[in-house]
């Protein structure tokens, strides 16, 4: 009897991916990831986004990455935001850089209010402050809710 025996999930030998999530700002990205069975979800990076494109490439590169899911903003109506149309830009790109990579979408919407909310509650008054913490959060967040943990 092997791990995956124990916990019920079938064994395949080829290595299951991991899924990223992507908190796009014009500023800042934020960045989680998931294990390689999809079990658990991580904060990984903020990075400033003009250093995405890169970051992306050099993780795709050195992890096995199955997919990428993208915060989706919508105002309150359910129409997207002005940044909407740079998400799609960037996952355009990335799949013609990466064709083995599926990509998603995931409705952010409180995702930024949410991760105030939780570090409100678990860090100190100068943590808080430091938006690189927030963005973060937020793709744990979005990608925690695109997997149905929340």
């Amino acid at each position: 009897m092997n791990f995956f025996d124990v916990i019920n999930i079938p064994f395949t030998s080829k290595v299951m991916g991991r899924i990223l999530g992507i908190d796009f700002g014009k500023k800042r990205t934020g960045l989680s990831t998931t294990d390689p069975l999809k079990l658990i979800v991580s904060g990984l990076e903020t990075v400033n986004t003009s250093e995405l494109d890169d970051f992306i490439k050099n993780y795709v590169e050195t992890e096995d990455v199955e997919k990428l899911v993208f915060g989706k903003p919508t105002h309150k109506d359910g129409n997207p935001t002005y940044i909407w149309n740079d998400i799609q830009r960037r996952a355009d790109l990335y799949q013609k850089q990466f064709p083995f990579l599926k990509i998603d979408y995931e409705d952010e919407n409180f995702t930024s209010v949410d991760a105030h909310q939780i570090l409100l509650q678990t860090v100190s008054k100068k943590k808080r402050r430091d938006k690189k913490i927030v963005d973060k959060l937020s793709a744990v967040l979005i990608l925690q809710k695109y997997l149905g943990h929340i």
